[in-house]
């Protein structure tokens, strides 16, 4: 049996590309450990098919969390029998890299984002700079990539000749078994039984929209604008919220563990997907929960970023704007919310959409990458 150990720099409660990945490796017979991190706040992690190993560090921000996390995956992984390492994005990639020569093993390179384009290195001229460093040093050399849409893919091609395959972040469909009276339950204890909500799930990180949608809410009537998640902008958004006066329109409900967050979902009228182009991560971003209100039936709101648009164009499943005033976005929200023919319309296209964009389909690719590495 093939041992494979893969890394991210997150909590591994609330990621679900790798606990996807994690699965299919798992069912295709490997040795499956996932390594990351444990913070105070960390939920625990519900027991899984594979082994997961989380850090406790020192120092959880800036560029000394970025040092000692690769430090302690370093002088973990060089210890540990494996026959081949998976980098999750480019802050775990230096110590994989590193492990791979000296133990002359295989590495592969997940790569979940445009990492050197950010919206938190903008500004930030010398940390995107040691980045790009490691990114150039690194990247032409590996044999073994993929990431989760084609513009990156192009994009990598064009700076560093590399070949990257696709494999989009889309949900297990035959695991959305929603608990229907869970999902009443909830709406009674968010006291959302008689209300609209509108969805937000995901990082609570800038350009992503959340701002505007919190303004838009002053002229939203009957509906809940939900957020789910957590991040940089937290406090910012609960502090924007309160100094608006919308307390009683805006439910935080923090971080939730992926197999509960399904149920969340499906309580949605509306899922908000209105990344800012703020340099080409964002730009070429093709959202988890873009995929996940999919999955739920839930029509979408969009920005009009292509590899978005892609999806919402081609599928007929939500409305795409590029007017990001409160006025504007109010508007559309509750055109979206009130007329029952599209909505008719967009729930249709829904459930063909879902069909079609599931984990089931997308993991066929990634068995036949895995099977050319081993």
């Amino acid at each position: 049996m093939n041992r494979i150990i893969l890394s991210v720099t997150n909590d591994l409660v609330t990621d679900q590309r790798v606990n996807k990945v994690a699965l299919t490796l798992t069912k295709l017979g490997y040795d499956v450990t996932l390594a990351g991190r444990k913070l105070k706040n960390s939920l625990e992690i519900n027991k899984r098919e594979y082994k997961t190993k989380r850090f406790k560090l020192l120092f959880n921000k800036k560029w000394m969390f970025y040092v000692e996390y690769n430090l302690r995956l370093f002088f973990y992984l060089i210890f540990k029998k494996f026959d081949i390492l998976v980098s999750n994005d480019l802050d775990t990639l230096l110590s994989n890299y590193c492990v791979s020569i000296i133990r002359h093993k295989k590495l592969v390179y997940d790569s979940h984002e445009y990492f050197t384009e950010v919206p938190e290195l903008i500004n930030r001229n010398f940390q995107k700079k040691i980045w790009l460093k490691i990114e150039k040093f690194i990247l032409p050399k590996i044999k073994y990539s993929y990431t989760v849409c084609k513009s990156i893919a192009d994009d990598y091609n064009k700076k560093y000749g590399i070949e990257m395959q696709v494999i989009r972040n889309v949900p297990l469909r035959n695991n959305a078994e929603y608990n229907f009276k869970k999902i009443n339950n909830l709406k009674t204890k968010l006291n959302t039984k008689d209300k609209k909500i509108i969805l937000y799930q995901g990082s609570l990180n800038i350009g992503r929209g959340i701002e505007q949608v919190i303004y838009a809410m002053e002229f939203i009537d009957n509906a809940i604008f939900l957020i789910i998640g957590g991040g940089d902008i937290t406090k910012k958004l609960v502090s924007l919220t309160k100094q608006k006066g919308l307390d009683k329109k805006i439910i935080f409900l923090g971080k939730i563990p992926f197999k509960e967050l399904v149920n969340y979902t499906k309580l949605a009228d509306i899922g908000i997907s209105l990344e800012q182009n703020l340099g080409l991560n964002y730009y070429y971003s093709l959202p988890n929960k873009l995929f996940d209100y999919i999955n739920a039936d839930v029509p979408i709101l969009s920005s009009d970023l292509p590899e978005i648009v892609s999806i919402v164009k081609k599928y007929k499943i939500g409305k795409i704007i590029n007017d990001f005033s409160p006025r504007f976005i109010a508007n559309t929200i509750n055109l979206m919310l009130n007329d029952e023919h599209r909505i008719s319309e967009w729930k249709k296209n829904l459930k063909m959409a879902a069909k079609e964009l599931c984990w089931e389909k997308e993991e066929i690719k990634l068995i036949d990458f895995y099977n050319t590495v081993s």
